[in-house]
């Protein structure tokens, strides 16, 4: 018998990152929206700075802003005090990110950030803080408690800093009306981007397609399907996209005891079948094939000829 995993200070963690988040959400007021306000209004890359796991975290939000639209740094509040404040200009939007909002490193910054005249948000879990009584907004991402059995490691902390990141980036992607092809544009190397780059041209297939006429007996018919390997055939006339034949359509067949050899293909076909044009998006194609619980769609010209298949798997 296998050993129950689930302990009760992991069922304690998720019940305290539920009622952290919970409070969290509660607790978004107009200072969230003055911070969408100033950051969305800046012409300047936004400065992340944070120290320790807050700074991990600080990473990743600014990773996230920067591929969401909006521009964003992480600066290193230790290396800012050796020459990396440089990254920061006059009047710079600027989020220090401190659970106690007294780390040294980051309250360091405060007299040079004052001088830049930056605009400086503070995501803390103190309001009575040195870092949240010396900035222009204050985010609070306060906790009750630390998931950690021994309330010492950084863990519900964490996580509302990490969410309260996100709930920005989120808030300003609707803001600036950001669209999936944005997206794309920012992540050009991956397989996100190339699926949400990609047209049906570029992933269709065109060559040796299963082409058959309506009068064609479905034992050829079936012949042309394996050799093809696409599940399917297309029916035609002068290249005119008549109708469709599938594996599901086969199976029926069979379960019916149809004889193959005298039914045709214009007999089996469905006469409506799902198509899109060339020059549409590959995110729409796989919506469209999602929606309709189907893998293939058939790439057809205005006219209707077959152009090509496209799938997914």
């Amino acid at each position: 018998m296998v050993e129950k995993m689930i302990t009760p200070d992991i069922n304690n963690m998720f019940s305290t990152y539920h009622a952290a988040l919970t409070k969290l959400e509660i607790g978004l007021d107009e200072r969230f929206e003055q911070s969408v306000n100033v950051i969305s209004q800046t012409g300047q890359h936004v400065i992340i700075c944070g120290m320790g796991k807050s700074g991990l975290v600080g990473r990743k939000i600014a990773a996230t802003l920067s591929s969401t639209g909006t521009a964003a740094l992480f600066l290193h509040p230790a290396e800012a005090i050796h020459g990396d404040l440089g990254m920061v200009r006059e009047k710079s939007v600027v989020i220090l990110i401190s659970h106690s909002g007294e780390t040294e490193e980051v309250v360091k910054l405060l007299p040079a950030l004052r001088r830049l005249d930056a605009k400086i948000i503070a995501l803390v879990g103190s309001l009575d803080s040195t870092l949240a009584k010396a900035s222009n907004i204050v985010l609070d991402a306060s906790i009750d408690k630390e998931a950690c059995p021994l309330n010492l490691a950084p863990t519900t902390s964490t996580l509302t800093t990490l969410v309260m990141g996100d709930a920005l980036a989120i808030a300003l992607m609707n803001r600036s009306g950001f669209k999936p092809e944005d997206f794309a544009a920012n992540h050009p190397g991956g397989m996100l981007g190339m699926r949400l780059l990609s047209r049906v041209k570029d992933r269709m297939v065109q060559k040796e397609l299963p082409l058959v006429k309506p009068n064609m007996p479905m034992s050829e018919v079936i012949v042309r399907m394996t050799e093809a390997r696409l599940g399917l055939a297309l029916v035609h006339k002068d290249n005119l996209l008549r109708g469709i034949i599938t594996d599901g359509d086969l199976r029926r067949m069979l379960v019916l005891g149809t004889n193959l050899s005298s039914t045709l293909a214009g007999d089996v076909m469905n006469e409506s079948p799902l198509t899109i044009r060339e020059d549409e998006m590959m995110v729409v194609a796989e919506e469209k094939m999602l929606e309709a619980r189907v893998q293939s769609l058939v790439v057809v010209d205005k006219k209707g000829h077959i152009n090509g298949v496209v799938q997914i798997y």
